[in-house]
C-alpha cells in the first residue's frame, strides 16, 4: 500500500502538506486495521468492512524516525514538527539525553487537549536473574484488586464519586440540542468526566505494577482470557472496569525495564486446588475461605490462588525459588482466618504510594 503513495499525492494535493513519515504511519494503520479484519474472519468472527472516519474521529498522527526536535527557547521546551511548526510543550518529565528518539505521536482527547506521546530507545535492559530470591505471586480480583503471597491486598479502586459525576453530565448532555453551542460545552464535560476516570485508574495501575516491578527478581501472574471474559454476559463490566489486561500488560514492560522475571500461567483451577497438598475443592464464588478436606489447610481463597500462582511460575520457568521465601514459609504471612493486611486502592495513588513503601 506504501508503493501506492506517490499516485496518491497526485491525486489528492493536500497530502502533500503532510510529512512524508506521518502519511506512511497513517497508510501502515489502515493496512493493519485492513490484515486485522482479515484474520477475523478467518477466525469465524462475522465482521464487515472498513469504514470511513469522520475527521474529528481520528485523533492522532505520528512522526517515525525523523521530522521532530525538541529544543529549549526562553526556558520553555519546544517541539518542532516539520510542516507543521514550533509547539511550546510542558513535560511530564524529562527524557534522558543518551535515549534516543524513535517516534513522537501527536494526540487530541476528546477534552481538547493535545498530547505529545514520545517513544524512546537507548536503555539497556538489565539482566534477569537466574536464581530470583524475592518472588511473589500475584492473584487479581473483584472485591479485592490483587492478592499476593507475600499477605497484601489491595482493595479495588473506589470510582464511585467519579461515575456518579459522569452519569450527572449525561443526564445534561441529553437534554441539549445536538449540534449546539450549548450541546458542545456540555459534550466536553462529559468527556472531561471520562478522562478523569481513566486517568485516575491508569494512576493506580502505573503505580501498582512499578511496585511490584522493582520490589521482586520473580513476579507471576495469571494469563487471563480477556476478551472471552468481556464476551459472557456475566460480570463483564466488572471485568472491564478492572482493566486486568492493562495492568499485566503495564507490569510486563515495567519488569523487563527492571531486570525482573515475569511469567504468566495457566489459570485454571488456580482458586480450587490447595496450596498445600494440592487436591482440587469446588467452591461457589460467595465462599471467601478456601476450607481443604484432605489437609484441613485454612486461607483465604484468593491468598491460596496467589500461592498456586507463584508454585506454576516456578514451575514453567524451570528455577528453584530461594530457601528462604518458599511456598511452605509463605503460607504463615496470613492469619488463620485467612486476613490480610489490606490497602486502600486510594491509597495507590497517593503521591509516592507511601503506604506500599511501608509495607515493603
Amino acid at each position: 500500500m506504501r508503493d501506492q503513495l506517490p499516485d496518491l499525492k497526485d491525486w489528492w494535493d493536500e497530502l502533500n502538506n503532510l510529512y512524508s513519515t506521518v502519511t506512511q504511519a497513517a497508510v501502515m494503520r489502515i493496512e493493519d486495521s485492513v490484515k486485522a479484519l482479515s484474520q477475523l474472519k478467518q477466525n469465524g468472527y462475522k465482521v464487515g468492512s472498513l469504514n470511513w472516519k469522520a475527521p474529528q474521529d481520528f485523533r492522532s498522527f505520528t512522526y517515525v524516525q525523523s521530522g521532530f526536535e525538541f529544543d529549549s527557547k526562553d526556558g520553555r521546551t519546544i517541539l518542532t514538527l516539520k510542516k507543521l511548526g514550533d509547539i511550546p510543550v510542558v513535560e511530564h518529565r524529562e527524557i534522558p539525553e543518551n535515549e534516543t528518539i524513535k517516534e513522537v505521536t501527536i494526540k487530541k482527547e476528546p477534552t481538547g487537549e493535545w498530547f505529545a506521546s514520545v517513544t524512546v530507545d537507548g536503555k539497556e535492559t538489565p539482566e534477569k536473574p537466574e536464581n530470583p530470591e524475592r518472588c511473589v505471586g500475584i492473584d487479581v480480583g473483584i472485591l479485592k484488586y490483587a492478592h499476593d503471597t507475600d499477605g497484601r491486598a489491595f482493595d479495588s479502586l473506589d470510582l464511585t464519586a467519579e461515575r456518579e459525576r459522569l452519569q450527572r453530565e449525561q443526564r445534561k448532555l441529553s437534554h441539549k440540542e445536538h449540534g449546539s453551542n450549548n450541546w458542545e460545552q456540555q459534550r466536553q464535560q462529559v468527556a472531561e468526566c471520562h478522562q478523569q476516570l481513566k486517568r485516575k485508574r491508569h494512576d493506580f495501575l502505573h503505580k501498582l505494577s512499578n511496585y511490584y516491578a522493582a520490589e521482586y527478581d520473580l513476579v507471576a501472574v495469571e494469563g487471563l482470557n480477556i476478551k472471552s471474559m468481556l464476551e459472557s454476559p456475566s460480570n463483564s463490566r466488572n471485568t472491564a472496569s478492572a482493566a486486568w489486561d492493562t495492568f499485566t500488560t503495564l507490569l510486563e514492560y515495567k519488569c523487563d525495564r527492571e531486570g525482573t522475571c515475569f511469567v504468566e500461567v495457566d489459570p485454571t483451577d488456580t482458586t480450587k486446588e490447595c496450596a498445600s497438598c494440592g487436591v482440587k475443592t469446588d467452591k461457589p464464588l460467595w465462599v471467601r475461605e478456601h476450607s481443604c478436606p484432605a489437609c484441613g489447610f485454612k486461607m483465604d481463597r484468593d491468598a491460596n490462588a496467589a500461592l498456586n500462582i507463584l508454585s506454576r511460575g516456578f514451575k514453567q520457568l524451570g528455577v528453584g525459588h530461594a530457601e528462604g521465601t518458599p511456598v511452605e514459609t509463605a503460607l504463615p504471612l496470613f492469619t488463620d482466618s485467612g486476613d490480610s493486611g489490606a490497602v486502600d486502592g486510594k491509597c495507590v495513588i497517593e503521591s509516592g504510594s507511601p503506604t506500599l513503601k511501608e509495607a515493603a
